[in-house]
């Protein structure tokens, strides 16, 4: 009796578990039936944005349509990337969205989701005008660098020439005195840098005419470096921004937002950079000069720039085709999650729709 009665209690205690197993939510449709899914959402357009309490922009459609697809009720709340990343790591929230990039350091708290957008990290200056790119000119090092050495050439061939000739060559040295003689000499030698009109039988010397030979050729490589020199120092946009790339950013001040990839990346390349918690007053501090640039992700950047310009505003701001450090925008998930394979399943299907093309055009443009 004893033991009967044993295997009646275990298996009643086994009824109720499998039974309570069974009621258990086990997936993110189940546990929509109790409650609505807790969206944790960062301000980042074109991705979220936010407009008197309506939520709208390109991960905010994706995850509209990802809750359709699985028969979702959700709410959103806002959050700045800090507190998304932390309550969704606790489970607070049931999915983070905004432009978040992939990053090992976040995969230790939380899991992505399936890549939605690709990026590149960029950079953003502010451009000016016709008067600073003049003062530029007078004060770019590489002007000075080759006029340096275009006279110390000149110069060095010059006072050759004058040793070989200037004793019998009057049609070349026809000044009374010394020193204009020097003078014609350098003079010589600076038409053999930059022009190179002089022909070897101008000169009456064996050496001087072996010299002018040799020149012909050598001129004609240094004329060809010359101008690719000063064209390099003498664009447009350099002349307009003394920023060209990531190799400029250590000698001004830089503006990133905090906590992104981009201060972690800077941060990496050694160069300091100053934080701000919002993006309009991170751009606001490049176009009052208080920055030298500002980094941040190329889509963002690009974004609020060109939405600015037809607003009026920040016309003097743009972004350089310069792009690194790929991003990879993902939905976050609370760790270990038993719910990222539907999600990726219907995140898939609806970023293989014409849809999703049609309002990355609407936001992004082609």
């Amino acid at each position: 009796m004893l033991h009967l009665e044993f295997k009646l209690r275990f298996s009643l205690i086994a009824f109720f578990v499998i039974a309570l197993l069974l009621l258990a939510p086990s997936s993110i449709c189940a546990q929509s039936a109790e409650r609505p899914i807790r969206v944790a959402a960062r301000i980042c357009p074109p991705f979220v944005m936010n407009e008197a309490g309506n939520f709208s922009g390109l991960s905010i459609f994706l995850w509209d349509n990802i809750a359709l697809e699985l028969g979702l009720e959700y709410s959103i709340e806002e959050y700045v990337l800090d507190e998304m990343l932390e309550s969704t790591a606790q489970g607070k929230a049931d999915v983070g969205v905004s432009c978040l990039s992939k990053t090992h350091e976040r995969e230790k708290i939380i899991d992505f989701s399936h890549s939605f957008y690709e990026t590149h990290l960029a950079i953003a200056v502010k451009q000016h005008g016709i008067l600073h790119a003049i003062k530029t000119i007078f004060y770019n090092k590489k002007l000075y660098g080759v006029v340096g050495i275009i006279v110390g050439v000149a110069a060095l061939i010059g006072g050759i020439l004058f040793l070989l000739e200037h004793k019998i060559n009057t049609k070349l040295y026809s000044m009374k005195n010394r020193g204009g003689k020097l003078v014609e000499g350098f003079i010589t030698g600076l038409l053999f840098v930059t022009s190179w009109p002089i022909r070897y039988y101008e000169f009456r010397t064996l050496g001087g005419r072996t010299l002018s030979a040799v020149l012909a050729v050598g001129s004609t490589l240094m004329i060809a470096s010359v101008t690719a020199i000063l064209a390099s120092a003498f664009t447009l946009d350099q002349m307009r921004s003394e920023i060209t790339g990531l190799q400029d950013l250590a000698k001004v001040k830089v503006g990133v937002m905090e906590a992104t990839t981009s201060a972690e990346y800077l941060q990496e390349q050694g160069i300091n950079s100053r934080t701000f918690k919002e993006r309009q007053k991170l751009l606001a501090a490049l176009d009052a000069g208080n920055l030298g640039a500002v980094v941040a992700d190329g889509a963002v950047l690009k974004y609020l720039i060109k939405k600015a310009h037809a607003e009026g505003r920040y016309e003097s701001l743009s972004v350089l085709p310069f792009e690194f450090e790929k991003q990879s925008y993902a939905f976050a998930l609370p760790e270990h999650s038993p719910h990222v394979e539907k999600f990726n399943q219907a995140l898939l299907f609806i970023l293989e729709s014409p849809v999703w093309r049609k309002e990355l055009i609407k936001y992004l443009g082609r």
